[in-house]
C-alpha cells in the first residue's frame, strides 16, 4: 500500500508516530489526521512488540494508533466514517504527497522490527510520574500563587531528587544520552521555546528548536529529559493563564491584547524563570559530580553527532510593559527549587 510506504520511509527519515500525526494535523484537515494515524498502526502492526522501543509504543499508545479493522484500510475507513471510495483515495494521495515531502529529521530512536542493541534506561518511576503529574496539574488549576508554587515546588524537588539519586545509582554504568521532541503550540513558538530552552540547562540538558515545524529537539538524561517536558509543559501552561488574564482585565484595544505585550510577556517570563533555576542550590553531594561532567559529556557528544549545524536566533521586544508583566508573572510562577541532599539513597 503506496501509504504505508510513505510512513515507512518517514519512519527512515527519522520521524517518529506522534510527529507524523502532529505535523499532518498542524498542515492538512481532520480526515488526514484520522487516515494517517490508522496508516501508522498498519505500518507498525507486523513487528513484534519487543522489536518496538518502549517509547515508540507509547508514542502509539497517545495518538490512538491501533489496528481496528479487518481486510484493505481505505475500505474499512471509508465505511467507518461514511465516505466514499473516491473521496478516501484522493485523501489517501495527498498524504502520500506530504509524507514523500517530509525532509530527514536526526533518528532518535531504532526503527520498528530492529533489534533493540542498544541499552534502554528507565525514565521516571511510575510512581514517582504519577505523583509529580498530580502535584504539577494541581498547581496549575488553582488560582492562588502561593499554592501554585508550593505544589510545585515539591514536584520540582521529586524530580531533582529522583533524577540524581538515579544517576548515583547508574554511576558504574556507562553514560548514556537519549533525545526526545517537544511539540509547543505554534502562536508565539519562538518565545515559548525560549522556556523550554531554559528548563533545559536547568535539567543538564540541551535543546534545538525547529521553528518551521513547531518542536524542540531535547538531548539529556531519560530522567532528566522527562522533568523537562514535565515543568516546561507545566509552565507554559501558567504563563499562558497568567497572560491571557491580563487580558481579559484590559480594555478593548488596550496594549495588554496585543501581540507585542504577548511576545514581550513571554520572553520576560522565560528569562525570569531561567534567573530563578539559576538561583537554584547546587548538587550538594561531591560524589555525583565526577558522574554528571561523564554525562554531560556523553549530552554534548550526542548533541554534536545530531545537529553538525545550528544558528542562535533573537527575539525583538516592543513593550515595556508586556516585560515587566512576564518577570512579575514568573516570580510567583511554580518551579520548586528546592534540592535536598542526595544520599547513596
Amino acid at each position: 500500500m503506496e501509504l504505508v510506504q510513505a510512513i515507512d520511509t518517514a519512519w527512515q527519515r527519522g520521524w517518529l508516530p506522534y510527529d507524523v500525526r502532529e505535523i499532518v494535523s498542524r498542515s492538512l484537515y481532520e480526515t488526514h489526521t484520522s487516515l494517517v494515524v490508522d496508516a501508522i498502526a498498519l505500518s507498525c502492526s507486523p513487528h513484534a512488540a519487543s522489536t518496538i522501543h518502549p517509547r515508540w509504543r507509547r508514542q502509539l499508545d497517545e495518538i490512538g494508533a491501533s489496528v481496528w479493522w479487518e481486510g484493505p484500510l481505505l475500505e474499512a475507513w471509508a465505511t467507518r466514517h461514511i465516505e466514499t471510495a473516491d473521496f478516501t483515495s484522493r485523501i489517501a494521495a495527498r498524504l502520500v504527497t506530504f509524507l514523500q515531502r517530509l525532509p530527514t529529521l536526526p533518528r532518535i530512536l531504532p526503527l520498528p522490527g530492529d533489534a533493540l542493541t542498544s541499552a534502554v534506561r528507565a525514565g521516571l518511576d511510575p510512581k514517582v510520574l504519577n505523583r509529580v503529574r498530580a502535584l504539577l496539574a494541581k498547581a496549575e488549576s488553582t488560582s492562588f500563587p502561593e499554592e501554585a508554587e508550593a505544589l510545585s515546588g515539591k514536584a520540582q524537588e521529586l524530580m531533582n531528587r529522583y533524577a540524581l539519586e538515579r544517576a548515583m545509582l547508574d554511576a558504574d554504568l556507562p553514560p548514556l544520552a537519549t533525545s526526545r521532541r517537544v511539540w509547543l503550540e505554534k502562536s508565539y513558538f519562538k518565545e515559548k521555546s525560549q522556556l523550554v530552552h531554559v528548563v533545559a540547562g536547568a535539567f543538564r540538558s540541551r535543546a534545538v528548536a525547529y521553528d518551521g515545524f513547531g518542536f524542540v529537539t531535547l538531548v539529556g538524561d531519560e530522567v532528566d529529559l522527562e522533568g523537562v517536558e514535565l515543568l516546561s509543559t507545566s509552565l507554559l501552561v501558567q504563563a499562558t493563564r497568567a497572560m491571557v488574564a491580563i487580558g481579559g482585565q484590559a480594555g478593548k484595544g488596550s496594549e495588554a491584547r496585543s501581540r507585542p505585550f504577548r511576545k514581550a510577556f513571554l520572553v520576560a517570563f522565560a528569562t525570569r524563570i531561567g534567573e530563578r533555576l539559576r538561583e537554584a542550590p547546587d548538587v550538594s553531594d561531591e560524589r555525583l559530580l565526577p558522574v554528571l561532567a561523564n554525562r554531560k559529556k556523553a549530552v554534548d557528544t550526542l548533541y554534536e553527532q545530531m545537529f553538525t549545524r545550528t544558528r542562535k536566533s533573537s527575539v525583538t521586544v516592543r513593550s515595556a510593559a508586556g516585560w515587566g508583566a512576564g518577570r512579575a508573572a514568573a516570580n510567583v510562577a511554580d518551579i520548586g527549587t528546592g534540592r535536598k541532599t542526595v544520599t547513596s539513597g
